[in-house]
């Protein structure tokens, strides 16, 4: 009897193995030409994110050139005690939460406020020159807006003659380290806001023109409109992007940084990026920035399956 049942489990797990291999062969010489154009990015994947990964091993290792990363002579955690006993590490662990969270509270809201108010102007032509003019930033290079904004908020700045008007002492903010935050984060904001919107934008197009008919029949104005209809079409979108984010919370871009800041400001502009960049780079301490980078992934690998399956039990939206 055992045998019987194995021998029928093993003849269905044929049937839907070859059924499978059959649907695959159908749907290839279907498609053959969305499969080709999906090689490219298979091979990205797996040359510069996969591939890499076996680099990894150094953070364990105390890493030479010249005797290879099996040569190397094992260290274990070494590195990592190394960092959380470092003086930077409560530094760099704060400006990194603190310039993440201040981003992700006010930047994150910002293309939806702006897709929202693109959606409401009755004039297209106009809607699609505010379009226009809030993508421009997002196509300006980084070197280049960090250029402008150390330029603007210079003693003699824009920026800082504007603020001059309203009592606020003219100086250079950029020397200034309880202003990093601040310029970062609304520089961060006019360059991203645009380009971000399209997404939501986007979004709002698939909202069904009906549910707004109907919320009119019930005496809705354009606010409740808004309210009961409009944002809960998007908040699909708007937590699936929240979660990838979270996801990657932690992961501070270090170009931006090291273009505005400077010794005067270190203690609040130093971030996990620009330190692995300077023990990395400019120290040659390969092990040592491995590990923290690899510390950094971690914890936004955690926040990214924590903020997914936290999304996934209260309303049912999730990554997968």
């Amino acid at each position: 009897m055992k045998s019987s049942v194995e021998t029928s489990k093993t003849h269905s797990f044929s049937n839907c193995y070859n059924n499978f291999i059959k649907r695959q062969k159908k749907d290839f010489k279907q498609y053959k030409q969305v499969y080709f154009m999906l090689i490219p990015v298979i091979l990205f994947y797996i040359l510069f994110c996969y591939t890499p990964m076996y680099g990894v091993i150094i953070a364990f290792k105390d890493f030479r050139p010249g005797k290879g990363i099996m040569g190397s002579d094992w260290v274990g955690l070494q590195h990592f005690v190394d960092f959380f006993s470092s003086i930077y590490f409560g530094r760099i662990l704060k400006n990194t939460l603190t310039i993440s969270i201040s981003t992700l509270v006010f930047s994150f809201p910002a293309p939806i406020i702006l897709a929202l108010l693109i959606n409401e102007l009755r004039s297209k032509k106009y809607a699609r020159v505010v379009q226009t003019i809030t993508y421009l930033p997002h196509f300006i290079s980084t070197v280049v807006i960090c250029g402008m904004i150390v330029n603007f908020v210079s003693t003699e700045g824009v920026i800082t003659s504007i603020l001059g008007h309203f009592g606020v002492e003219r100086q250079n903010l950029l020397q200034n380290a309880n202003m990093f935050v601040p310029i970062y984060v609304i520089s961060g904001i006019w360059q991203g806001v645009g380009w971000g919107s399209i997404i939501y934008l986007s979004a709002l197009q698939g909202i069904s023109q009906e549910l707004y008919e109907a919320a009119v029949i019930d005496g809705a104005n354009r606010w409740q409109q808004t309210l009961h209809v409009t944002i809960p079409g998007i908040v699909p979108t708007i937590i699936t992007l929240l979660i990838l984010n979270m996801g990657s919370l932690l992961n501070v871009g270090f170009e931006k940084i090291i273009l505005l800041y400077n010794d005067a400001i270190l203690e609040t502009s130093d971030v996990i990026s620009t330190f692995v960049y300077r023990k990395g780079i400019l120290n040659q301490s390969w092990s040592y920035s491995t590990a923290v980078g690899l510390f950094n992934s971690v914890i936004n690998f955690i926040l990214l399956i924590t903020s997914n399956q936290i999304s996934k039990k209260v309303n049912n939206t999730s990554l997968w």
